[in-house]
């Protein structure tokens, strides 16, 4: 079963917070991580803009992905959040291991 990192980012530390606590308390991210404040800078309604912002790093599986961009979704105040995947290319047998166990589906949910 193939790990992923699931990328987000937020416009505070609040909602960063919100969204991890509740992905990892449904079961749909082994762990989460949150930095920053970051500076992005991006398109959005024709201009260039900047903002201050957090991301949020959340250790799952591929299986979980769609559950846990439902989850943000539900939680996140932009329009178009930021929820892409990174495959988790090499990791050690037992952290793999861990992310997979504790992110199955019907635990605790």
């Amino acid at each position: 079963m193939k790990s992923v990192e699931v990328r987000v980012t937020t416009s505070s530390r609040h909602e960063a917070d919100q969204i991890a606590s509740t992905a990892v308390a449904r079961r749909l991210a082994a762990c989460a991580q949150v930095v920053g404040p970051i500076s992005s800078t991006y398109w959005w309604t024709g201009e260039v803009q900047q903002a201050e912002e957090w991301l949020l790093l959340l250790k799952t599986t591929a299986d979980r992905f769609e559950d846990l961009a439902a989850c943000v979704r539900e939680l996140h105040s932009y329009e178009v959040p930021e929820i892409v995947a990174v495959p988790i290319v090499q990791g050690t047998p037992d952290y793999l291991e861990w992310i997979r166990r504790e992110t199955a589906p019907g635990r605790g949910e």
